[in-house]
């Protein structure tokens, strides 16, 4: 049986579930969790029509654990089941729906609203959520520029951020049941096509993944930006900032990139980057990395990725041992990756 918050009672310990979006059927895999991953769970009865290509396609667990969500590239272009230690018959469409492919999905915080990114304009859709989708909102006044990539909420569920293709790659709104006007651009953009976006557990920051530059761009947030905090003195990977997350106690700030060695780092956070962790001793092995998560309990840390699919590591100031991959490993590409909540 579920219990509160997604948990369940295991054999020493707590266990949750890891969720893995990728690029070939069953396009969506979730299993287990309890330091490694358990069996995996069966595929859904229907299935998303189809993973995308090597881009970013979102997955997401509602905050109570009792939905999953995941985006595609073919219409219906996001797909909703009920979740309970495995999936459930898929909701109905909503009526309205995205317009072109689904990149990036979220919950709000407190579950009553669902978030879908998108390839074409509006580029931004977003629906009342109770068991089921509702009437679409209308669309921002001030629409995003471009492809529409990550989405979140704030942790408060007042504003919601769009990273997004072209100039200013990332735009903030107001949310109270509905689009407000949005905030003013950034004083310093980052500087290129916006593709992860991320508040910190305490709303006081906003950080941006994006194509070149310092791939990855945060500021001050207080309802608007505040001035761009310095980049990291190491910088991640080559040229594309992809994924990016804090860890939940926000003492860390982590980005999924391109590389040529580890298509993941991690930094220390406060007010500011800190002098980068050591790269794991075993690499993730992909040739990038487009999803990081990590676990509610900020005691492991997961990337998705191009070539090997899901690697996760015990995280405690710094990367331990890489545990062992599942024993059904999702198929293609690792798209984006989600823990269930606690």
């Amino acid at each position: 049986m579920r219990h509160p918050h997604g948990l369940r009672a295991a054999a020493g310990g707590t266990e949750r579930d890891i969720a893995v979006a990728h690029n070939l059927s069953p396009y969506i895999s979730v299993y287990p969790w309890s330091s490694g991953f358990g069996t995996k769970y069966a595929n859904p009865a229907t299935l998303p029509p189809d993973g995308g290509i090597n881009q970013p396609r979102g997955v997401a667990f509602s905050p109570d654990g009792a939905n999953i969500a995941t985006v595609h590239n073919a219409s219906p272009f996001i797909s909703v089941y009920p979740w309970s230690s495995g999936f459930g018959t898929k909701y109905a469409n909503p009526a309205t729906l995205p317009v072109g492919g689904g990149r990036g999905v979220a919950f709000s915080p407190d579950g009553a609203n669902i978030a879908v990114t998108h390839a074409t304009s509006p580029y931004i859709s977003v629906y009342p959520w109770s068991s089921g989708f509702g009437t679409k909102y209308a669309d921002p006044a001030t629409l995003p520029t471009g492809v529409g990539w990550g989405v979140t909420f704030s942790p408060d569920g007042a504003n919601i951020a769009v990273a997004h293709a072209t100039s200013p790659y990332i735009s903030v709104y107001p949310w109270s049941s509905g689009f407000g006007t949005k905030y003013a651009n950034p004083a310093t953009l980052p500087t290129g096509v916006g593709y992860g976006v991320t508040f910190s557990p305490d709303g006081a920051n906003i950080a941006v993944a994006h194509h070149s530059g310092a791939q990855i761009s945060v500021y001050p947030w207080s309802s608007g930006f505040g001035t761009k905090y310095a980049n990291p003195a190491t910088l991640p990977g080559v040229l594309v900032g992809w994924g990016v997350t804090f860890s939940p106690d926000g003492a860390n700030i982590a980005v999924a990139h391109r590389s040529s060695g580890a298509v993941i780092s991690v930094y220390p956070w406060s007010s500011g980057f800190g002098t980068k962790y050591a790269d794991p001793a075993t690499l993730p092995g992909a040739t990038e990395a487009y999803g990081v998560a990590f676990s509610p309990d900020g005691a492991n840390i997961a990337v998705a990725g191009r070539t090997v699919t899901i690697s996760v590591y015990p995280w405690s100031s710094g990367f331990g041992t890489k545990y062992a991959d599942p024993a059904t490993v999702p198929t293609g590409i690792g798209n984006g990756v989600a823990f269930s909540p606690l």
